[in-house]
């Protein structure tokens, strides 16, 4: 069973990153997804696709995956560029 571990990225209706220093454990999928032929919908009999961990640090999730002997992919985050602006620079001409 394979898993991914990373550090989910900020909601693009958040302006700030409050509650986001978590890492998150998720597991791909083992069966496709069908649609239902009645209804449309889409089911799967995979039910490891909607678990989600939460873990406090990445060496919590990396030793949890590796004591329950699953194969594993770990995806750090990339560092966030800050750019100081202050708010008279939206309306600053550059001609």
């Amino acid at each position: 069973m394979k898993a991914r571990i990373y550090k989910p990225a900020k909601n693009a209706m958040q302006s700030g990153f409050f509650k986001r220093n978590f890492w998150l454990l998720e597991f791909e999928p083992a069966k496709q997804k069908t649609v239902e032929p009645l209804m449309g919908w889409t089911s799967s009999g995979d039910t490891q696709g909607q678990l989600r961990l939460k873990f406090a640090t990445k060496e919590e999730a990396v030793a949890f995956a590796t004591e329950k002997g699953y194969e594993f992919e770990l995806n750090e985050p990339k560092p966030r560029k800050f750019i100081k602006k202050s708010y008279a620079d939206n309306f600053k001409y550059e001609g």
